[in-house]
């Protein structure tokens, strides 16, 4: 099937500007980006899309065989860019989607120019000399919920992960793009997100690359952003005053402001 209907491409904004691709995390929709395209599309030429799955992607394209993994979805960013005659690329990743455009852009670098990986984790678990911010047992204990009654599972967690519990609004919107997912969909996605290791791809990346983190953010914590920014070389590491693991919605000016500063960059 064509990339641009199976995983619901969108462009907009300015045609001859910097192309910034917009990957949305776990659980979301193109449509959480709303706020930072807004500051973007006066400057750069916009890609947004679904992951098979999500939003509004052909979900008859989805195997949980072949969703298993984050190579998949890697493999659908690639074929989007070739089929849209994409260059030079800066891809935009948030939280797993960020290790989604690593494993791409390790793969494919003359597709890329750069990579923005926000709120980005390559392992949840912690390891021996490492912090995921998570135990193996916090792990399999949030998925056997998540099988057991994904929706209540959903309502419990989004708030949680937007952070932010002043504005009990974005928890919502959370919540509503969470329930939104179709349950079998979500499930697997979510084995492929938390159970991932993909720390030995950091060292494959060869793309100019900056990681956006949050000041404060229970899902990845801010050893997370400094082993990745670490293990990629040559990379920035850029951390915003903001709180929760989705700034593109809690602060999306800031969020925007940090993705044109490095789009900009020589």
């Amino acid at each position: 099937m064509n990339p641009r209907v199976k995983n619901n491409v969108t462009t907009i904004g300015v045609d001859g500007g910097p192309t910034v691709m917009l990957a949305h995390g776990f659980g979301c929709d193109q449509n959480l980006w709303r706020a930072v395209v807004e500051h973007l599309i006066t400057h750069c030429k916009v890609v947004l899309f679904d992951h098979v799955g999500s939003g509004s992607s052909d979900i008859s394209e989805w195997t949980e065989e072949r969703y298993s993994t984050l190579d998949a979805y890697a493999d659908d960013v690639v074929d989007i860019v070739r089929e849209l005659d994409l260059h030079d690329v800066v891809f935009v990743g948030h939280s797993v989607a960020s290790m989604i455009g690593v494993l791409a852009a390790a793969r494919h670098p003359d597709l890329f120019a750069k990579l923005v990986l926000l709120t980005p984790s390559p392992r949840y678990i912690d390891d021996d000399g490492y912090c995921g911010g998570f135990s193996e047992a916090d792990i399999t204990e949030l998925l056997e919920s998540l099988d057991s009654n994904y929706m209540g599972w959903a309502q419990v967690m989004a708030p949680r992960i937007m952070g932010n519990p002043d504005r009990p609004e974005l928890g919502e919107e959370l919540t509503e793009s969470f329930c939104r997912t179709n349950p079998a969909c979500a499930r697997a996605f979510a084995r492929a997100t938390f159970l991932s290791d993909n720390r030995a791809d950091l060292d494959r990346v060869v793309t100019p690359t900056t990681i956006v983190e949050c000041a404060h953010d229970s899902l990845a914590p801010r050893e997370v952003g400094r082993f990745v920014h670490e293990h990629i070389q040559g990379s920035t590491l850029v951390t915003l005053d903001a709180h929760g693991h989705c700034p593109h919605v809690s602060d999306p000016g800031s969020t925007a402001d940090a993705i044109l500063t490095f789009v900009d960059a020589a």
